[in-house]
């Protein structure tokens, strides 16, 4: 059974249960308190800090793990393996000054100064990659009051909108990187044969919930005679299925997975050919 380190609070927790569910994998706890769970028959759970999995994973307490890319990229460690991004907990790294700071761009500061962050590592690898020698001010939270204090120039800190930064009378100059959930594991302790299908499929089934989440199952009545312009506006994975409607001829049923994004106006598209009775459904999941 292969251990799964998950995040034990906040949203990053609540976002990779509801996926693993969505999966069919989902979470069966001893007690409501419990620090490991089931995850079918083949995974265990066990639920720690966000920023100690990576760790974790390197370390191989846990085979594989959930956590964000900055986290990942802080730690630093060759033993883990990104396999998936699982696309929620999006958020930006980013360099913020005060807004009566003449820097608009990171490489603008000089030599000597300090950048108070929670993220030492990934902040002097990239002031490093622009020869900047800069002086860590390492914080636990709430870098944005930093600057204000006097204890550090800059800050090297997570937003999602920018929004906090501004409120603090803070101005982005840069971005470091883009982080989002990540499914990470141990590639050397994921070797043996049945260890790296059980990550196969683990990724697959995950995907397939990802793949579905912006992607709608449209079905409608459609005029046989406007068959070659319907397959214009239904272009499905591999074109939409069409089914024989039993009233002598007339009508076909067309079914077609859409974009969540195009449904407005597939639909417009759908009711000038003479489309009726549409019908439109979320999908669970979608392998190719």
């Amino acid at each position: 059974m292969l251990r799964i380190a998950i995040p034990n609070k906040g949203r990053l927790s609540e976002e990779a249960l509801s996926l693993f569910e969505k999966a069919g994998l989902r979470a069966q706890f001893r007690a409501d308190r419990a620090l490991v769970a089931r995850l079918g028959d083949h995974f265990q759970a066990i639920f720690v800090r966000a920023q100690d999995i990576p760790e974790f994973v390197a370390d191989g307490a846990a085979e594989l793990g959930i956590t964000g890319a900055d986290l990942v990229q802080e730690n630093h460690r060759s033993e883990v393996k990104e396999y998936l991004d699982l696309e929620f907990g999006q958020c930006r790294l980013v360099v913020a000054v005060r807004d009566e700071s003449p820097v608009q761009e990171p490489a603008d500061l000089p030599d000597g100064t300090r950048v108070a962050t929670s993220f030492p590592g990934v902040a002097r690898r990239f002031f490093e990659s622009l020869d900047t020698k800069i002086q860590v001010v390492p914080v636990s939270g709430a870098a944005e009051i930093a600057p204000h204090l006097g204890v550090a120039d800059v800050i090297v800190d997570l937003t999602s909108t920018g929004s906090t930064l501004r409120v603090n009378g803070l101005r982005e100059v840069g971005t470091i990187l883009n982080s989002s959930a990540r499914l990470i594991g141990n590639s050397e302790a994921l070797g043996a044969q049945e260890s790296t299908q059980a990550v196969s499929e683990l990724t697959s089934a995950l995907e397939s919930v990802l793949r579905a989440r912006h992607k709608r199952y449209l079905m409608t009545n459609v005029p046989r005679d406007r068959l070659d312009e319907v397959r214009k506006v239904l272009p499905g994975i591999s074109g939409p299925t069409i089914v024989d409607v039993l009233d002598q001829g007339k009508w076909v049923a067309a079914h077609a997975v859409v974009d969540e994004a195009r449904l407005y106006e597939t639909i417009a598209q759908l009711k000038e050919l003479g489309a009726e009775g549409i019908l439109v459904t979320r999908i669970e999941r979608l392998l190719p």
